[in-house]
């Protein structure tokens, strides 16, 4: 293959690219210039995967990349018709995000089930207060999303002695780790069961707004939500009502509708609520992990061989095979 032309729409700090060598030549654009590159590009790197440059961009003239990478596991941003009907192959960062997310996810599991908030306000106020708290083995869970994000969640929860159900998209049995994957459609016979409730689903038109008053409702009083995966799988005025009528116990949401969260949103003020901006996959060298997992592929691309992380783009996600 000659020099193949990788077009990266930009985020700082870039991605460090070097290994791919004399093989390619490393176009950037910011978000402006994007739809006038397109032409150019046999690769696109959507290294700024939170914007939605590439959706504006894409239709128009000239040639498109006959491949697009997005350095995030979720890709919602890049479904619109334009892209879902081109030949281009669409791949994702899956992979990357499994195990830190799933360990954010455990610690607040541990930290609401043992009042560390709590513990932090009391210290705080100089006090000293005896409380009991919640036992984390034992208890039950839910998780909505069957991919390798929500497996790996379910798998941490599970050696903390939590009896893990885990959902996706249909009904599967005889699973290596999880026995069963429940369908979408047991969730109102699963959610009053569970102390603790986490979406780590892609978004899709089936999840959008997923988790709302009538989802609320089914909780248990002690229950727990957490979310890592999409904002829009949540009705945010709906969760802020839940805990403000002490529905559900509390709530943790890693993700938002509208980021950076807006100073006017009602969830800055809502009891038991944890916010934290988007960040529970990202720890130290991330970046790198990201850019190392594109070249990988890169590799395979220019030597003819399959891409992996493929998304299946009328699904939406890389399906399991």
């Amino acid at each position: 293959m000659t020099e193949a032309r990788v077009l990266v729409l930009d985020a700082d700090p870039l991605p460090r690219l070097d290994r791919l060598g004399a093989r390619a030549r490393v176009l950037h654009t910011d978000e402006k210039s994007l739809a006038e590159r397109l032409p150019e590009a046999d690769v696109l790197l959507v290294w700024d995967f939170t914007s939605d440059a590439v959706r504006e961009a894409w239709p128009g003239p000239g040639g498109r990349p006959v491949w697009v990478h997005t350095a995030s596991a979720g890709v919602d941003r890049l479904l619109f018709p334009e892209l879902l009907e081109s030949d281009a192959v669409l791949t994702n960062a899956r992979g990357v995000f499994d195990q830190p997310i799933a360990e954010y996810v455990a610690g607040l599991v541990l930290a609401m089930a043992k009042d560390f908030r709590g513990s932090w306000e009391l210290q705080r106020q100089h006090r000293w207060q005896h409380r009991e708290t919640f036992k984390v083995h034992g208890s039950r869970a839910v998780v909505v999303g069957s991919g390798p994000i929500g497996r790996r969640i379910g798998l941490l929860l599970g050696a903390m002695g939590v009896r893990v159900d885990l959902v996706g998209r249909r009904e599967r049995t005889g699973d290596p780790d999880f026995g069963r994957v429940h369908a979408t459609g047991a969730l109102p016979d699963l959610l009053p069961e569970a102390s603790w409730v986490v979406c780590a689903a892609p978004l899709t038109p089936e999840t959008h707004g997923m988790f709302d008053a009538r989802a609320f409702a089914l909780m248990r009083p002690e229950a727990h939500f957490i979310n890592i995966g999409r904002g829009q799988h949540v009705v945010e005025d709906d969760v802020v009502e839940a805990l403000q009528e002490r529905r559900i116990a509390g709530a943790a949401l890693d993700v938002f509708a509208q980021e950076p969260l807006q100073d006017s949103s009602r969830l800055w003020d809502a009891p038991n609520l944890m916010i934290s901006p988007h960040m529970s996959g990202d720890t130290f060298g991330w970046r790198d992990d990201l850019a190392e997992q594109f070249l990988d592929n890169f590799d395979r691309w220019y030597a003819g061989e399959p891409l992996f992380n493929v998304v299946d783009k009328k699904l939406g996600y890389v399906p399991d095979h």
